[in-house]
């Protein structure tokens, strides 16, 4: 269970004696939501917490159903197998840190990410926690990465695409290196996920 931020707390800005934590301290922030793909979302995640990442989990109504489609087991059992530092959050909550520019992030990255999501960060339509959390780091200047899971993709969906890419969202869309002759889907999608990482971090 998690309580609500002191919204009200002096601003760490102005303690010169106890400055802001730095930046490789910060959490980072990972959406699921409901597109196909569950399998990134879990390799993502897993590699994060390997590297001592404090992730804060943002899961979307859909995604539980699409988990447990693909993966066989519910998406709460999932992530609480993972371990690690990992806080989890439903999209219905905004009086939670991820939905405030005043809570500092390293990033977000959203894996798989719906063309629904992708429509609303495109007009700025954060109407859940998932797509709020992704419009601060957009209006922040933070880093946010989009794997966007649709094929064929419409010309709506480019547009969409292409306005966030011009905002400085990074598009990795889940293509893996068929040159590194992955010899499983497991492998595949090891792959993907290496990239979504260099997206993320460099």
């Amino acid at each position: 269970m998690t309580t609500s931020p002191d919204w009200t707390a002096p601003s760490p800005w102005r303690d010169n004696a106890n400055p802001p934590s730095p930046r490789e301290s910060l959490p980072l922030v990972l959406g699921i939501s409901g597109a196909s793909g569950a399998m990134l979302a879990r390799s993502t995640l897993r590699r994060l917490l390997a590297r001592g990442e404090q992730v804060e989990c943002i899961v979307s109504r859909a995604a539980h159903e699409v988990w447990q489609d693909e993966l066989g087991e519910p998406l709460p059992d999932g992530l609480n197998a993972l371990g690690g530092n990992l806080t989890v959050y439903t999209p219905d909550k905004f009086n939670v840190p991820p939905a405030s520019g005043s809570h500092r992030t390293k990033g977000m990255v959203v894996v798989p990410c719906s063309m629904t999501t992708v429509g609303g960060l495109a007009t700025g339509a954060g109407d859940d926690l998932l797509k709020r959390a992704a419009d601060v780091c957009i209006k922040e200047g933070r880093r946010l990465v989009l794997v966007p899971r649709e094929s064929p993709m419409s010309a709506i969906h480019l547009r969409n695409l292409a306005t966030l890419a011009e905002l400085g969202v990074r598009i990795v869309p889940p293509i893996p290196p068929f040159y590194r002759h992955p010899h499983t889907l497991e492998e595949a999608v090891e792959q993907v996920v290496d990239r979504v990482l260099q997206a993320l971090y460099d």
